[in-house]
């Protein structure tokens, strides 16, 4: 058989291409993994804040709302808050205007967080468009979607070699072999090594790690209804879950190249420090720590599109650390464009995400 649409990655990217493509076609999904979502869709910190990014991600994360919002218990309230000292007003002033926060006096931020430090905390906003994502519920939802039009979803297949044939291309993966005539590269950090194995030419993203713990919850209080705090331009971040919290140092250190990524003891300490900075409850001990690597094209926009080369193979990639709250507005641009429909996004947000932009 030959499959129209061949996708490789099954992170939330290649899962909601899945998705949209499968009314369009035969589509076979190689993920190399055991599970969906192994790498960084599974360390993602959850949450659906469609102000950031550059304007072409807003723009992306945006448009994924109403389909987010159509989905039964996906999106919950959450809230996001920026705090400050004095010495880091300009970062707070630029971080309140990029992402629209409203400021707040310092004694509401006391009140909503009451583990925030009054003797540091000098400058308070809040942003209560944000929203939970339930990340799971999503992929499993995009995966249902896919299985439902006859997608065919194989893990343990990790892809080792790719040919071109007279009406497509020939796929060597951890199953077998697949034939397809288009194939959607979704492969998260190992997209420039698809690209290669296509003999297309990379693109020159860069894999980022970004390191994470979780905490317990101060002692008899109950965090479920805390936003998620940010330090000003994002150099730690808090998010309560599941009954405890989630902190990270937010560090985006370059790897030499993409693996199953694992916690930088020295960088978690110094994000954890930065969290302890701000709050009366210092850290006594970790439950878990974890890494991912979030990558990025040189210009921090996703890319997506078919390569201005190869029109038969297709980028859906760099998604950073907005692949979730994109994932919906992202995978119908790239129907679209396959389907030949107009897209949804400004013609400027198409040009923004496309590969033709790196020649």
């Amino acid at each position: 058989m030959v499959h129209d649409f061949l996708i490789i990655g099954g992170g939330i990217a290649g899962v909601s291409a899945a998705a949209r493509l499968a009314p369009l076609g035969r589509v076979l999904l190689l993920e190399a993994e055991d599970a969906l979502a192994h790498h960084a869709s599974g360390r993602s910190a959850a949450l659906y804040e469609p102000r950031y990014g550059a304007a072409p991600v807003v723009e992306l994360s945006l448009a994924s709302g109403p389909y987010f919002r159509q989905i039964p218990d996906l999106l919950a309230p959450r809230g996001l808050m920026l705090v400050a000292r004095d010495d880091q007003k300009a970062a707070f002033d630029h971080d309140v205007v990029a992402m629209e926060f409203d400021p707040i006096p310092v004694a509401q931020a006391l009140e909503m967080v009451p583990i925030l430090n009054r003797d540091v905390l000098r400058l308070a906003a809040y942003a209560g468009h944000a929203q939970d994502i339930d990340t799971d519920l999503l992929i499993q939802h995009f995966a249902r979607e896919a299985r439902g039009h006859g997608a065919e979803i194989l893990t343990r297949a990790r892809v080792t070699a790719i040919a071109r044939t007279a009406t497509g291309w020939r796929v060597t993966h951890g199953a077998g072999e697949a034939e397809a005539r288009m194939i959607v590269n979704a492969a998260g950090a190992w997209v420039d090594q698809v690209a290669a194995l296509a003999g297309v030419r990379p693109l020159h993203f860069t894999p980022l790690r970004r390191s994470m713990a979780r905490i317990p919850a101060p002692a008899g209080m109950e965090v479920s209804r805390w936003p998620m705090l940010f330090g000003p331009g994002e150099d730690w971040y808090m998010k309560p879950d599941a009954g405890a919290l989630i902190v990270s140092p937010a560090e985006e250190d370059p790897v030499d190249a993409p693996h199953d990524a694992w916690a930088d003891d020295m960088v978690l300490a110094e994000g954890l420090a930065r969290y302890e900075g701000f709050v009366t409850a210092p850290v006594t001990r970790l439950i878990a720590n974890w890494a991912g690597l979030r990558t990025f094209a040189p210009d921090r926009v996703l890319v997506i599109g078919p390569d201005p080369h190869e029109p038969a193979f297709f980028w859906l990639a760099g998604q950073g650390g907005y692949g979730f709250q994109s994932s919906a507005g992202a995978s119908r641009l790239a129907a679209d464009l396959i389907a030949g429909r107009p897209p949804e996004l400004t013609p400027r947000a198409v040009a923004a995400l496309s590969p033709a932009r790196f020649g």
